[in-house]
């Protein structure tokens, strides 16, 4: 039976990498149904709404999501999109790959992030004139299923060392109990962890990147640190991420909707093609998933590649040359 995949490709540069992800996983021995969904910038200006219900509908009944990427609307999109899969840890692996000139050559940390509240819960308010607040929230219940996520990605996937990234010595409340409870639960699990101050996370990722390997932070904190990551392997064109719930979820690159080369053709594929590599383990294909991602491997390697990493291919060259390496 085919898996349904919802395909939201959104603004910019959404509408040619994600058609380079479905590309290659139609292009695998696995079966999928494409159904599209529009949102976005350009679905607002046109429909009134940048997430349509009837997007919202496709996504939910779907066996997986593939997002592009969302313009000014994002918060509108992604943060709702979320919501509809059940979607409860946003995973972001940062590691680097043969031929790219990364900073720090020998990387390969995961950023297991808390995707429900913190101060991404949004609630904002105007309590006087000038005077505006945003509340943060934290959970129990929010912080031990992050935390159990983490240390289990960590054990399935072959990580020795967890991070538990914190700021508890200014929010004590809610840091507080993010630290208490990660802890607890790291007590729990064979894998060996430590705890740090996302100040001083940030610094050490910099100058001793290949000591880390899974770091579970909350989720301001997450989304800070998996892009200074980015930085140190590459760029945000190599970091795919997944949006994981329990029984549904969503992949997207990292990046954003790169207005200056949208439309252009050049736009680098990796990145959602690594997010739909990680479509297919959540689906149960591990043996897909890790040929998809040799064959990124080797174009990164030997090209040919988009000009953001040093190439002169176009998209769909890139995307091309994938399918023609990849071996099952």
């Amino acid at each position: 039976m085919a898996h349904e995949i919802a395909v939201i490709p959104g603004d910019g540069i959404g509408g040619e990498v994600v058609p380079a992800a479905t590309t290659v996983l139609a292009e695998t021995p696995a079966d999928f149904e494409f159904v599209r969904g529009d949102a976005g910038d350009a679905t607002r200006a046109e429909t009134g709404a940048a997430l349509p219900e009837q997007t919202r509908t496709v996504a939910a009944a779907a066996d997986a999501t593939l997002f592009g990427a969302a313009g000014e609307t994002a918060a509108d999109v992604i943060l709702p999109l979320r919501e509809v899969v059940g979607s409860y840890a946003n995973v972001r692996p940062a590691r680097t790959y043969p031929g790219v000139g990364a900073l720090a050559p020998d990387a390969d940390i995961v950023f297991v992030r808390e995707n429900t509240e913190g101060v991404y819960a949004g609630i904002e308010s105007e309590i006087a004139d000038g005077v505006r607040t945003l509340t943060r929230v934290t959970t129990e219940a929010a912080c031990e299923r992050i935390a159990e996520f983490g240390f289990t990605y960590a054990a399935e996937n072959g990580y020795d060392q967890v991070t538990i990234a914190h700021k508890a010595n200014v929010m004590r409340e809610t840091d507080g109990l993010f630290l208490d409870v990660a802890r607890r639960v790291g007590g729990e699990h064979e894998t060996g962890y430590e705890t740090a101050l996302m100040d001083a996370l940030a610094t050490d990722l910099v100058m001793r990147p290949e000591t880390y390997g899974v770091v579970i932070c909350p989720n301001l904190a997450g989304d800070v640190l998996s892009d200074l990551a980015a930085g140190l392997v590459g760029g945000l064109g190599l970091l795919p991420s997944a949006n994981v719930g329990r029984e549904n979820a969503l992949f997207e690159p990292v990046h954003g909707t790169a207005p200056d080369i949208a439309g252009e053709g050049v736009a680098n594929p990796t990145a959602t093609v690594l997010s739909a590599a990680m479509l297919l383990d959540h689906l149960d294909h591990p043996e897909v998933a890790a040929a998809v991602r040799g064959a990124v491997e080797t174009v990164l390697a030997e090209g040919p590649t988009t000009p953001d990493l040093g190439g002169t291919a176009t998209t769909d060259e890139m995307t091309n040359a994938i399918v023609t390496q990849m071996d099952f």
